[in-house]
């Protein structure tokens, strides 16, 4: 069936998607992917109405035929991806922080993200980070296949006690509850200061762990009052959140004792190094392990925000690797060569 001339209002709405995406080829000059974005979106609410109105199957293909003939080499108008746009568009309907989420990422992006992800805690999550972060594709697949999510939804704090409720879940997303920290080769067995200073000497790395917004203040931060010193391991601040952020080490379990110590010197900060207009400080303890129901009490009784994380080394550390037999070594093993 020929639509554009047996269905007048079908050749009305192809003239006028037409003229909306001629109309976004111009602006993409100055702004490539916000506004084929938003056509993107234009074309999916076009078609979730009409197909609530009679539209079926054939007419999308042709509506995918008709486009693709009228811009030819413009990528974007298969009949699937009309299909996404569609979905899409019924799935951030009425979604504020979702629709200004997906009018700044690449469509593939989006694409992802709402193929891959059915909850919409968890879809949102994912929206802001890769908007923030500035993820590829290819580190936002690597993000979902390792549930990032779940690592900064488990994430210990008492961030809900010491900071106001509007923004706990702002800043609980800035922290995760494991970190991966193989790319410092250390040994298995090492001093919190070799771990410091492996960090300090791979700070670019580490500041791809913690996100873009973190700027790296100092190493062994000191802390002055009345001719005494303290040493905060490592002190960041993050420019989002307009916080410092205090970061301990330790090469061991958690300890009670250690966040009643990162409670007093987030307490310093905030009197004598904060600027009026900075937020409170954080507080984070890396540890090698911990046990949650530990945490969970010692958390209870500071007053500062403070979270707890471990680290953990997914690869093997250089020099153990590089002792393991080689493949060909195994399969003569196993051959019993």
């Amino acid at each position: 069936m020929n639509y554009k001339l047996q269905n007048k209002d079908y050749l009305k709405t192809l003239i006028s998607l037409k003229e909306r995406i001629l109309q976004a080829q111009y602006k993409s000059y100055s702004a490539v992917n916000s506004e084929m974005i938003l056509v993107y979106l234009d074309i999916g609410k076009t078609i979730s109405k009409k197909t609530k109105t009679g539209w079926g199957t054939s007419v999308i293909k042709q509506l995918s035929t008709d486009l693709q003939s009228e811009f030819v080499g413009v990528k974007g108008f298969s009949e699937r991806n009309l299909r996404l746009m569609r979905f899409v568009y019924e799935e951030i309907v009425g979604n504020q922080i979702w629709q200004q989420a997906v009018a700044k990422l690449h469509w593939g992006h989006t694409v992802m993200i709402f193929s891959k992800i059915k909850d919409k805690t968890q879809r949102e999550f994912y929206l802001i980070k890769t908007k923030e972060e500035a993820w590829s594709r290819s580190i936002l697949e690597e993000k979902i296949k390792i549930d990032l999510y779940s690592q900064h939804n488990k994430f210990q704090n008492n961030f809900d006690k010491a900071l106001s409720p509007q923004t706990v879940a702002k800043y609980t997303m800035q922290f995760k509850d494991e970190y991966d920290l193989s790319f410092l080769n250390l040994s298995d067995h090492h001093s919190e200061k070799q771990l410091e200073n492996a960090i300090v000497s791979n700070i670019t790395k580490m500041l791809g762990q913690f996100g873009a917004d973190f700027a790296f203040m100092g190493q062994q931060f000191c802390l002055e009052l009345d001719d005494k010193e303290y040493f905060i391991d490592l002190l960041f601040y993050h420019r989002k959140l307009k916080s410092m952020i205090a970061i301990e080490l330790k090469v061991n379990e958690f300890k009670p004792e250690y966040s009643q110590q990162l409670n007093w010197y987030l307490h310093l900060l905030d009197k004598t190094i904060k600027y009026p207009e900075d937020k409170p400080s954080i507080g984070i303890l890396l540890c090698k392990t911990k046990s949650d129901i530990i945490v969970e009490y010692a958390l209870e009784i500071v007053n500062k925000p403070i979270g707890v994380a471990t680290y953990s080394y997914l690869e093997l550390p250089k020099e153990i690797a590089e002792s393991l037999p080689s493949d060909e070594e195994f399969k003569r093993i196993f051959d019993g060569k």
